[in-house]
């Protein structure tokens, strides 16, 4: 399928795309997912936000990273929408995001339960069991069907939602992510689909720090055996590895909900028994400078790139100062949001195995260990016709642009279609989510190709 559709109309964006997009839609919808994946049938409902034009046959799917929820790109399509008249944004969770309670997380944000409330509700009781109510975390001896939420299952999940796209009149769609999130949109590009190569489905790819062809790491098959053994006794990525994997979307989302609603009281999250002491600054802090401390590349674990944005720095008073690419304002906006959240509770760790063993686009040993489908993916991908943007932070050296200048070699992308963008100087890895829009190097570069491929007939 030509990423050159019927739309001279499109022509005109660049006039429209200054004035006022007030009327712009933002609805919170679901699409049935992938009906034949492990686990009960409740789990195929994946949850979509939908931004911008909703008439448009123009639609941009981006798909969340490691950890990640579609509340990540909340920022960014409200500025894409206010910038591209025609073009819808849809921003897709995983089936796991229908794992998670964040009923009080809603409640504190309307203003009917207080932030210190939400923090116990949540947190708070881990430390003191006394606490009444509180979160019940899923029972995981029940949930064990998560260790094959794999790329198969992510695949087939967005194939649905792209379905979905077009039944609604599409005619043109690109699909995208970031961090695994792109590593995906290139998985879908050359998968295997019952003799259905995915990329004919797709007239581009839109790669934010992330992709495939060594953008990040690869799994052999003695590898993939040992990762999978593990991931069947613990199917959920632990990133902070202390032992309950759904507590780095607790601490994120209520941390962000405190800055948000009071940024200059004593931390709550700094009083907290448990909270690792690397997230814990040396003085007294204010909630939002909690915040920005434990997020903030200058000061946040170095092992955490996955989670870091450039903020500025906490001040002598113990708040947080603005003064570089993300104001915390923002971040705290991405974090503290429902419904559709930016982190998510129980991340398959099988997803990053899958992802590793597909990243030479090969089927290899590990592949067809752990049943993917790139069988004739490169012989496939030389017949394709998409449009390529992608952008690097500073997580990979450099490797994700590699990655993605593979990627246009092998699929003989049209040079004047692609876009590579080097912000390894300015942005860390959540950056392009979260930067303000005149600071921002995504915003920057990604509207004018998106004009650029949305003008091509």
């Amino acid at each position: 399928m030509s990423h050159r559709f019927l739309l001279a109309a499109a022509l005109c964006a660049a006039c429209l795309a200054a004035a006022p997009v007030a009327s712009a839609a933002e609805v919170q919808t679901h699409v049935t997912g992938w009906t034949h994946a492990p686990g009960p049938r409740k789990y195929d409902r994946l949850d979509v936000t939908k931004f911008g034009n909703l008439r448009s046959r123009n639609v941009l799917i981006l798909v969340p990273g490691t950890n990640g929820g579609r509340g990540d790109f909340t920022l960014d399509a409200r500025d894409i929408v206010r910038q591209e008249r025609d073009i819808q944004v849809w921003a897709v969770d995983r089936r796991s995001q229908a794992l998670e309670d964040t009923s009080v997380f809603r409640q504190a944000l309307a203003g009917t339960v207080t932030p210190q409330q939400m923090f116990s509700y949540y947190a708070g009781w881990i430390a003191d069991p006394s606490i009444q109510p509180h979160y019940q975390p899923p029972d995981a001896a029940q949930l064990g069907f998560a260790a094959d939420w794999g790329l198969k299952v992510q695949l087939e999940d967005v194939r649905a939602v792209i379905a979905a796209a077009h039944r609604g009149g599409a005619t043109r769609v690109l699909l995208g992510g970031h961090s695994l999130g792109a590593s995906v949109a290139v998985a879908y590009a050359a998968w295997d689909f019952d003799g259905h190569p995915g990329y004919r489905d797709l007239n581009g790819l839109v790669l934010i720090d992330g992709g495939l062809l060594g953008s990040f790491d690869s799994a052999d098959l003695a590898q993939a055996r040992t990762r999978l053994a593990a991931i069947r006794r613990q199917p959920f990525l632990d990133l902070l590895g202390l032992g309950l994997p759904w507590v780095t979307g607790i601490l994120s989302e209520s941390a962000a909900i405190l800055a948000l609603k009071e940024p200059d009281a004593p931390s709550v999250g700094q009083r907290f028994s448990l909270l690792p002491a690397a997230f814990k600054p040396p003085i007294p802090v204010t909630n939002e400078g909690q915040f920005g401390f434990a997020f903030d590349a200058t000061t946040s674990p170095k092992a955490l790139g996955l989670i870091q944005v450039r903020a500025g720095s906490l001040g002598s008073d113990g708040r947080w100062v603005d003064g570089e690419v993300s104001p915390i304002r923002r971040v705290e906006e991405t974090f503290g949001q429902e419904p559709g959240n930016a982190v998510e509770w129980f991340y398959p760790a099988r997803l990053n195995l899958d992802v590793d063993a597909a990243s030479p686009l090969v089927q290899n040993s590990a592949a067809k260990y752990l049943g993917l489908r790139l069988k004739d993916a490169k012989r496939n991908l030389a017949q394709s016709d998409l449009a390529l943007y992608a952008l690097q932070t500073s997580l990979t050296n450099g490797a994700v642009l590699k990655g993605a200048k593979k990627f246009a070699r092998l699929a003989n992308t049209d040079r004047y279609h692609t876009k590579y963008v080097d912000a390894s100087r300015t942005d860390s890895h959540l950056d392009p989510l979260t930067a303000a829009p005149e600071r921002s190097a995504f915003l920057r570069t990604f509207e004018p190709w998106l004009q650029q491929v949305l003008a091509e007939d």
